[in-house]
C-alpha cells in the first residue's frame, strides 16, 4: 500500500530546522500535501512502499504530538513561542513561592528551575510541575479563593519549535464525544487553557454561562476556538488515526557523515558479532480519513514523540460471558442516543448500570429524568470512603449527592421488593449477561441473583489505547509488562521533564501520566516545552561553534 512520505522535494541528508526558512518549508509541505482538503492533490504526492525503509533524504520533525485534546493544545501552544512571565503586578499569595519568583522576574516560567520553583508545593496531583503550573495560573484555588493567575503571556518567534498535532477529530479530543446534557465535573475556570479565559469566550460568543459547571459542549466548542484565535491551526491535522510508532535503526557502517550528531543516538549492541545498530528518531505511520470516507496513509519522522490521548479510547470492560451482547453497552453516548430515539420508553425491564463513578451517576440520572427505572449495581460499600461523592460539596453538586444518596437509601436490601424507579446493589459483581436478556449477580457473602433488564450500561472507566506503541506500552509503565493506566499504572516519567524515564525522546502527559483534570493536564506541558527548549537552545549553540560562530538562539 502506497503511503506519503514527509520526504518531498526537500532532498539531502537527515534534515533539522534551525531556521525561519526552514520552517516555513515544513508548514508548506504538510499544507500542500497533508491539508485538511484532501482532494486531488493528494494523489499526486510523493509516495513511499511501506516495505521500504527510509533512505537518507529523510525531513525529520523536531516533534510530532499524538492527540489533540487540551493536553496537546496546551504543549502547541508552548512550542509555538508563548511564555509566561510573572506579571509586574502580581503577588503571589504564597510569599516563599513569590520570592522565587521574585529572583529571577526578567525570565519566563520556561527558562526557570521548576524542580526549584515546584520544591515544598502540595496540590492534588502527584507531579510536582502540574502543582506548580496550577498554582501559578490559579492560586490557592484548592482553598475556595479565586485569586487571578499571577502569569502574563508573551509571544516570542525565537522561541517557537517546529511540531504537527495529530487528532482523530477537532481540536478538543474527547470533549466532542462527550455526553452533552451534564455538567462538568470541574469548573469551567479549571478547564480553560493559557492566554484565553473561560469567560472571555463565553462573553465574545455570547454565551449565556449560567453557573461554574458548564457542559461538555461549550468546553469543546472553547478548546476548538482556542486552536483558532491563538494561531495554531498551522500545527494541527484532524482525522488522523496513528497505526504505528516506532524507532528507527541504522546499520553503524553506513555512511557516519548522513547523520547529525545533534539528533539523540542510542547504541544498540548486538549478540553473536553482529555490528551494532544507532537506535534514532521515530518513524509515525498512520492514515487521514479523506472527506469521501477514504484512507490515505502517511508516514512522519520525528526526533521526539510526544503522547497526548488520554485515557477515553477503551471502555473498561468486566470480562465476563456475554458481555459482548449488542444490548450490552460500553459508553454514556451510546445510552444517550438510545434514550433520545425514546428506544427506552414504555420498558417494562429496567436498565442495568453498572459502576460506581461520576459516569455511571450520569446514567442514572439520565435514566431518572426520562422515567427510566434503574437498577445500580457496584462492587464496593456505600460508605466506602473512596467513592468520588464524598469528594464533593454538596452545594456545588447537588446532583450527583442526588444519587448517592437514592444509592445509600433505596437499596435493594431496604425492601422485600425493587423500587419502581430505582434500586442499588451495592457489593454486587456481575458474574454473565444471559441471551433472554438476564444478568447473573453475585453479593459479597456468595449469593447469586438473577434480574430482567433492558438494556445494560457498564460504566467502570476507560484506558489509553496505545496498540500503535511496542507491546502496547506495557514498557514504559511504572508496572512493567502491565496496561497503561491513570491511576493503577501510568506511564513512568521523568518527574520535571515529562520525559518517559525507560524511552528516551518519548514523552507524556495528562492522563497518562496520571493528571485526569484539565487544570493540571497543563504542567506537563509546561515540563516538556521546558526540556524541548533546552535541547534546541544546545543544538543550535553546537551548530554555531562547528560553522565557526553564530548567535545561538536569542
Amino acid at each position: 500500500m502506497p503511503v506519503w512520505c514527509c520526504r518531498c522535494s526537500l532532498a539531502g541528508p537527515v534534515r533539522n530546522y534551525n531556521s525561519s526558512e526552514t520552517e516555513g518549508q515544513l508548514l508548506n509541505s504538510f499544507g500542500q500535501y497533508f491539508g485538511d482538503s484532501l482532494g486531488k492533490k493528494i494523489k499526486r504526492m510523493p509516495l513511499l512502499e511501506e516495505t521500504v525503509l527510509p533512505g537518507d533524504s529523510l525531513l525529520t520533525l523536531p516533534v510530532v504530538i499524538i492527540g489533540n485534546g487540551p493536553s496537546g493544545i496546551c504543549l502547541s501552544y508552548l512550542l509555538s513561542g508563548y511564555r509566561p512571565y510573572l506579571s509586574p503586578e502580581a503577588v503571589h499569595p504564597n510569599p516563599i513561592l513569590h520570592t522565587k519568583l521574585e529572583e529571577a522576574r526578567h525570565l519566563s516560567i520556561v527558562d526557570q528551575d521548576l524542580e526549584y520553583l515546584s520544591e515544598g508545593l502540595e496540590g492534588r496531583s502527584s507531579n510536582p510541575v502540574a502543582v506548580l503550573f496550577d498554582t501559578l495560573l490559579h492560586p490557592e484555588a484548592d482553598f475556595g479563593y479565586d485569586y487571578p493567575s499571577v502569569l502574563h503571556w508573551k509571544l516570542e518567534q525565537h522561541n517557537y519549535i517546529p511540531h504537527v498535532v495529530l487528532g482523530k477529530g477537532p481540536p478538543g479530543g474527547a470533549w466532542h464525544a462527550m455526553e452533552g446534557s451534564m455538567l462538568t465535573i470541574s469548573f469551567g475556570d479549571w478547564m480553560e487553557l493559557p492566554g484565553l479565559t473561560f469567560k472571555e469566550w463565553a462573553a465574545s460568543k455570547r454565551r449565556n454561562i449560567k453557573s461554574d459547571r458548564v457542559m461538555p459542549e461549550e468546553i469543546a466548542c472553547y478548546y476548538k476556538h482556542y486552536v483558532k484565535v491563538m494561531g495554531l491551526q498551522k500545527n494541527f491535522r484532524d482525522n488522523v488515526y496513528i497505526t504505528s510508532v516506532s524507532r528507527l535503526y541504522r546499520g553503524d557502517d553506513e555512511d557516519r557523515s548522513q547523520l547529525n550528531e545533534n539528533i539523540p543516538t542510542q547504541h544498540l549492541e548486538m549478540q553473536d558479532g553482529q555490528k551494532p545498530l544507532i537506535k534514532r528518531n521515530w518513524e509515525v505511520r498512520g492514515y487521514q480519513r479523506a472527506t469521501d470516507g477514504s484512507h490515505v496513509p502517511f508516514c512522519l519522522f520525528a526526533e521526539n514523540v510526544a503522547l497526548a490521548t488520554g485515557t477515553f479510547d477503551s471502555p473498561g470492560r468486566l470480562h465476563v460471558e456475554g458481555e459482548d451482547f449488542p444490548f450490552v453497552l460500553h459508553s454514556m453516548s451510546d445510552f444517550g442516543a438510545a434514550v433520545g430515539k425514546g428506544k427506552l420508553r414504555g420498558k417494562a425491564d429496567p436498565v442495568l448500570i453498572v459502576g460506581a463513578g461520576l459516569t455511571a451517576a450520569d446514567a442514572v440520572l439520565c435514566a431518572y429524568n426520562n422515567n427510566i427505572p434503574v437498577i445500580h449495581v457496584f462492587r464496593r460499600r456505600v460508605t466506602d470512603s473512596s467513592l468520588i461523592f464524598k469528594q464533593l460539596p454538596k452545594k456545588l453538586y447537588p446532583e450527583y449527592h442526588k444519587v448517592y444518596h437514592m444509592m445509600c437509601t433505596q437499596s435493594h436490601t431496604g425492601d422485600s421488593h425493587l423500587h419502581s424507579a430505582y434500586t442499588s446493589f451495592p457489593e454486587h459483581n456481575v458474574l454473565s449477561f444471559k441471551p433472554e436478556m438476564k444478568c447473573v449477580l453475585q453479593s459479597a457473602s456468595g449469593l447469586k441473583k438473577i434480574l430482567k433488564f433492558s438494556v445494560a450500561l457498564v460504566l467502570i472507566g476507560s484506558h489509553p489505547n496505545l496498540f500503535f506503541l511496542k507491546d502496547q506500552g506495557h514498557s514504559i509503565g511504572h508496572h512493567l509488562n502491565q496496561p497503561i493506566t491513570c491511576k493503577g499504572n501510568p506511564i513512568e516519567i521523568d518527574p520535571y521533564t515529562y520525559e518517559c524515564t525507560k524511552e528516551a525522546n518519548l514523552f507524556a502527559l495528562g492522563p497518562l501520566v496520571g493528571d485526569n483534570f484539565v487544570r493540571f493536564l497543563k504542567g506537563g506541558a509546561l515540563g516538556i516545552a521546558r526540556c524541548l527548549a533546552i535541547r534546541q537552545k544546545k543544538k543550535h549553540e553546537l551548530m554555531g561553534s562547528e560553522d565557526g560562530g553564530g548567535d545561538g538562539v536569542p
